[in-house]
């Protein structure tokens, strides 16, 4: 399956929700289907689903999702029994795997050696963690994690190689940088919850 295809099932389905995209692609396409202030861009490969962790825990009333790759989930796979220990009921993440590094070379990651992340996560407390094959088990699944109140993980195999990687260009470009993303995220959170996070330069009154 090609990840834009199912990131624009996502984008369809998920309201409001805050999103935490890795780096890559998926950042691109996301952006190109869903833009604004309720995206943030984790540039710190294998982050986001620890990002996303802690944003679901600090906003319980809020649905967090997290846009993952195979590569960047296995760089932070000791954070997978802390997901399922915690078991926050307003976090869904999914995962695209086509089995390589997509933004670094197109090497290839363990899962194209048979490494199964859906397993894995079952396997570290995510009870909720299944892989989608078709475009409608992809929706299904992800009105179902919507709907339930526990962690969902919904992993999908889709598309790599060289000129999935050009169509990028092809994708509108950000219209500003990871530290200006930051600041619009939090200010985003902060109109939300009707509070301040992030404090102000300046003196205080």
């Amino acid at each position: 399956m090609k990840r834009y295809d199912c990131l624009n099932i996502a984008a369809a389905e998920i309201g409001d929700a805050l999103v935490i995209t890795t780096v890559g692609g998926a950042a691109a396409e996301w952006n190109s289907l869903r833009p604004g202030d309720a995206n943030f861009r984790c540039r710190t490969l294998g982050l986001v689903s620890s990002i996303a962790l802690g944003l679901a825990m600090a906003l319980p009333n809020r649905r967090i999702v997290g846009i993952d790759g195979d590569g960047a989930l296995l760089m932070n796979a000791c954070g997978m029994p802390t997901l399922g220990w915690q078991n926050p009921p307003n976090l869904t993440l999914l995962v695209f795997d086509n089995g390589i590094y997509e933004a670094s070379g197109l090497r290839r990651t363990a899962t194209s050696a048979g490494a199964d992340l859906m397993a894995m996560a079952r396997g570290a407390g995510v009870k909720h963690a299944q892989w989608a094959a078709t475009l409608d088990e992809f929706r299904a699944g992800l009105q179902a994690a919507l709907a339930r109140p526990a962690l969902s993980m919904i992993g999908v195999k889709s598309e790599a190689g060289e000129e999935y990687f050009k169509s990028w260009n092809r994708l509108p470009s950000f219209e500003y940088g990871e530290v200006e993303n930051l600041y619009r995220f939090m200010r985003h959170i902060e109109k939300l919850e009707g509070r301040r996070i992030v404090p102000l330069p300046g003196p205080r009154h």
